[in-house]
């Protein structure tokens, strides 16, 4: 079971967001949330509710599951990640 992750979230939407090459105040635009919450979502101090990551996954027109999926992906790898960081 993938444990919800705060953190996978605003690493994979900061990642999409740059590869799309989108300042955080035009995408934020495109979302129709302010920079300030798009920040606070990409550093994982803030959790997205599922209508605002359905208006990221609009915004970088991909269908909502592909979004959660990469998210799920890097949940994975963080988990994968912290338990190698525990075990030294």
């Amino acid at each position: 079971m993938i444990e919800f992750n705060k953190r996978s979230v605003g690493v994979v939407v900061r990642r999409l967001r740059k590869k799309k090459k989108l300042s955080q105040e035009v995408f934020s635009g495109l979302v129709g949330i302010a920079r300030s919450h798009l920040a606070m979502i990409e550093t994982g101090t803030k959790q997205p509710n599922f209508e605002t990551i359905w208006r990221i996954a609009n915004a970088f027109e991909i269908p909502p599951h592909e979004l959660v999926k990469h998210i799920e992906q890097e949940a994975e790898r963080d988990k994968v990640t912290c338990k190698k960081e525990l075990s030294k």
